[in-house]
Parts: structure tokens; C-alpha cells; sequence
């Protein structure tokens, strides 16, 4: 913890004091202009890799960058309250799906009952993401390349989450009258590379 405790003083030492202003306005309200929905792996952090400054995103993290089809209910649901709140209230102009490479959610649906038994509301979470390792699957009967099943689960659950964005009526509603934008970002860690999703050509494309 140390270490933690050492970045909170060189936040409050310089960090702060350099964008004191901009913290100040802060402190009163957000408008984030985009809501960026992204994994909890450690190594994917929304800031760094899109430069941005607090008050700029609106960030959702959970295992897989999932978007749970939207749904009616009393359960306490999270990810799809961040979403509502983003954009009912906050009046994000922009949604970026990020998924990344070497996906820990991903790669549990390749575990089999037993290694899954341990994690069980993680076994539970990924079904919502089943459908991409299946797509992923088909598409590799297809090209033969069996050692890019891992990258293409990654990249097909992305497309996935941003399907399941349309789910929710107040977004399909403002995404068909061009009041907001969709992104599937795909994030390639050691490479440092992010790739976004062209949905005209169905092809992922280096950000350059």
C-alpha cells in the first residue's frame, strides 16, 4: 500500500496544484462527452491510453467490457445503471466499447466445469459473451488459423457489446437520429496499439 499512499501525495503536490483550475470547475459538476465502457484488467487504462483529463469520460469497468442486454427489473443492476445514467442525465455525445488483447474474460470461456467452479459469478458473468467464442469459432472453420481464435473472440465480443448497446430503447432511439456515436475499440497491450471498429467494412483499423 505504500506505494499507493506515495502517488495520493505526488497527486495532491503536483497534479493538483498544475490543473488546479480545471478542479475546481470539477468540484461543481461533469460533462463528460464520452462513456467509456471498458475491461478491469489492470493494464487497460481509459485515461492513459486516450490522454484524456478528468472530467472528459465517464468510464463503466467490469470483466470483458461486457454491455448486459438491457432489461426491466428490481435487481441492482450496475453496469446497465452507469449506462442509463450517462446517457439520460450526463447527455454523452460518444459510447466506446474497449476490449483488449490477452482478455482474462475471454479466455474463461475456453475453462472447462471444473477449473470454472471456483469463480462462479465469473462463470455466470460470461455468458454474456458466449456468443462471441461461438462467432469467433465459425469464423476460424472458415480461415483454419486455430491460433487466432484467442484475438478474434476478443474482437467479435466487442462487436458483440456494441449490439447490445441497441438493446437499450433510449439509445437505438438517439444512435438512429445521429445524437450519439458507437466505438468498438480494440487495445493491443504490448503493442500499444488501438485499433477502432469500422462498421461499414466490418474490419478493425489501426488508429493513426
Amino acid at each position: 500500500m505504500k506505494i499507493l499512499f506515495n502517488g495520493v501525495k505526488e497527486f495532491t503536490k503536483n497534479e493538483f496544484e498544475k490543473n488546479k483550475e480545471l478542479f475546481k470547475r470539477l468540484s461543481k459538476s461533469q460533462n463528460p462527452h464520452t462513456l467509456f465502457i471498458g475491461c478491469s484488467d489492470s493494464r487497460v487504462d481509459p485515461a492513459l491510453i486516450t490522454k484524456s483529463l478528468p472530467g472528459d469520460l465517464f468510464v463503466v469497468r467490469n470483466i470483458a467490457n461486457v454491455v448486459p442486454f438491457y432489461r426491466s427489473s428490481s435487481e441492482y443492476l450496475s453496469t446497465t445503471s452507469a449506462i442509463e445514467y450517462a446517457v439520460l442525465v450526463l447527455n454523452v455525445e460518444n459510447i466506446v466499447v474497449c476490449g483488449h488483447s490477452n482478455c482474462g474474460g475471454c479466455k474463461a470461456l475456453f475453462l472447462n466445469d471444473a477449473e470454472l467452479e471456483k469463480i462462479p459469478h465469473t462463470k455466470k458473468w460470461v455468458e454474456l459473451i458466449r456468443n462471441s467464442k461461438t462467432k469467433a469459432e465459425n469464423i476460424v472453420k472458415k480461415i483454419g488459423k486455430k491460433k487466432d481464435i484467442e484475438w478474434l473472440v476478443e474482437q467479435e465480443n466487442i462487436i458483440e457489446q456494441m449490439n447490445h448497446l441497441l438493446t437499450y430503447p433510449f439509445i437505438e432511439e438517439r444512435y438512429k437520429k445521429g445524437l450519439i456515436n458507437i466505438y468498438g475499440w480494440y487495445y493491443h497491450i504490448g503493442k500499444g496499439i488501438v485499433y477502432n471498429y469500422n462498421v461499414k467494412n466490418k474490419v478493425f483499423e489501426k488508429i493513426e
